[in-house]
C-alpha cells in the first residue's frame, strides 16, 4: 500500500485543528499538526517527515502569522504548495499571499478542503527537463 501524502497543517484552534484532522484523514492523506507558525517552520526546517503542502490558518497566535509562515516554508522550498484557511483576512491575499497558492474561507466544507488539497497537488511545478544537448 502506498504511503499516504503527509500534510502539514498549521491552526491553533483545536477545534479546526481536528476539523481539518478528520477532513484530510478521510480525503487519503496524513495530516501532522503545529499550533504555531514558529512550529511549523522548525518542522519544514528539520525535514522529519517528508511533507507535501502546508495548510495554514492566517491569523495564528505567536509571533508569527499565517503570511509570514508561508513565505518562510516558500523560502526552504520555492514551490512548496501552499492552502490557506481564514475566516475573516482573506482580502489581503493578493497583496500578502505567496504566488501560486490557494485560499478557502472559513466554514467550509471537508470536501472543499480535500479538494483543495489534490489540487495543489496535482498542479504543482513540474520539475525542470534537461536541456538536449547541443
Amino acid at each position: 500500500m502506498a504511503e499516504k501524502p503527509v500534510i502539514l497543517v498549521v491552526e491553533d484552534d483545536a477545534d479546526i485543528q481536528r476539523i481539518v484532522e478528520d477532513a484530510l484523514s478521510e480525503g487519503g492523506f496524513e495530516p501532522a499538526i503545529a499550533a504555531s507558525g514558529e512550529e511549523a517552520i522548525t518542522l519544514l526546517k528539520g525535514r522529519a517527515a517528508k511533507y507535501c503542502a502546508l495548510v495554514l490558518d492566517i491569523n495564528l497566535r505567536g509571533r508569527m502569522t499565517g503570511w509570514a509562515t508561508a513565505r518562510q516554508a516558500r523560502e526552504i522550498d520555492p514551490a512548496f504548495p501552499i492552502l490557506y484557511i481564514t475566516a475573516g483576512t482573506g482580502h489581503e491575499w493578493p497583496s500578502q499571499g505567496v504566488p501560486h497558492s490557494i485560499l478557502l474561507r472559513k466554514p467550509f466544507a471537508a470536501a472543499q478542503l480535500v479538494t483543495a488539497v489534490s489540487q495543489l497537488l496535482n498542479n504543482g511545478t513540474p520539475p525542470l527537463s534537461p536541456k538536449d544537448p547541443a
